[in-house]
């Protein structure tokens, strides 16, 4: 529930007949815009596909607007202290552990990593994205390492903090990873030949970002003539709309729990993040799969 499959094919087929969808662009800020409008117009015309239907269809429609939220985060607002902010990263990285997050993760991401070490004859490089206190990377490098793979990874953030967090785990544990800080959507700060990827992962952080944000950074990425940029988040329902913010509930840290419940509020629907490559990369690049409790966006660049 949640990712109103029907009405949305129908609401897609309908913006497809009509003249401008999916909308081009030149700039980045025009792609920006038009990718945010595009979203809103498919939720609008998905409404009025959920009236046509009636009975349940539009009971799931009214649901998922009721649940959907602008609001910002605990962890990304002025509200906590960087101490804090810091707290509820660690607290993800023990929930992704408990519940075994990670290697469903590098299961995910590591067959396009080795298949782009098989394809250029160099050890793959592997860039995470908005990766906060970098466990995921973490966890990857522990594999390379582990089991001698051509993989190398850097983790980013934005965050300062993030990033000494990361580097110092990494140092303590003797693992083959670099940390950098990093902002996505700064062309200042991101398309230089140091941070160079064959794959480059967003993990668990896309609801974080705007409809037009995300298309962004994949036409940024693009830019760095990767193999593949993969977008990894939870998957939109009911069920993880309850479920995530009582699992960090147990954490017994409330400001955890009420950013859980954000959190999953925000997650986007495959039809949803679907669209949002489309308009960033063409039709024919992406896909977009779930590996329960996650929806992956994959979107290939080149042959």
């Amino acid at each position: 529930m949640l990712q109103l499959n029907t009405a949305s094919g129908i609401a897609l087929g309908n913006l497809r007949s009509r003249k401008g969808f999916p909308p081009a662009w030149k700039t980045l800020a025009e792609l920006e815009q038009v990718t945010d409008r595009a979203v809103e117009a498919f939720l609008d015309e998905r409404l009025q596909a959920s009236k046509q239907l009636g009975g349940a269809y539009l009971l799931e429609e009214l649901a998922d607007r009721a649940l959907r939220t602008g609001e910002q985060e605990l962890m990304d607002g002025d509200r906590l202290n960087e101490r804090e902010k810091l707290d509820l990263v660690r607290a993800l990285d023990r929930q992704n552990s408990f519940m075994q997050i990670y290697p469903t993760l590098i299961g995910i991401v590591l067959p396009f990593a080795l298949e782009a070490a098989r394809r250029s004859g160099r050890d793959a490089h592997v860039l995470e994205l908005a990766g906060g206190t970098g466990g995921f990377a973490l966890a990857l490098a522990e594999k390379v390492r582990n089991e001698g793979l051509p993989v190398r990874i850097t983790g980013s953030d934005i965050v300062p903090a993030y990033i000494g967090e990361a580097g110092k785990q990494a140092e303590d544990r003797q693992l083959p990873v670099e940390f950098i800080r990093l902002d996505a959507l700064d062309p200042d700060g991101f398309g230089n030949n140091t941070v160079d990827a064959d794959v480059i992962v967003v993990s668990q952080s896309l609801h974080h970002f705007t409809p037009g944000q995300i298309a962004v950074m994949i036409a940024r990425c693009a830019q760095q003539s990767p193999a593949a940029f993969i977008g990894i988040d939870g998957y939109r329902s009911l069920l993880l709309a309850a479920g995530v913010p009582f699992i960090a509930s147990l954490q017994a840290i409330p400001s955890f729990a009420i950013d859980g419940l954000v959190s999953a509020r925000k997650f986007y629907s495959e039809t949803e993040l679907g669209i949002i490559a489309e308009i960033a990369a063409g039709k024919g690049s992406r896909s977009v799969s779930c590996s329960w409790p996650l929806s992956i966006l994959c979107v290939h660049f080149g042959s």
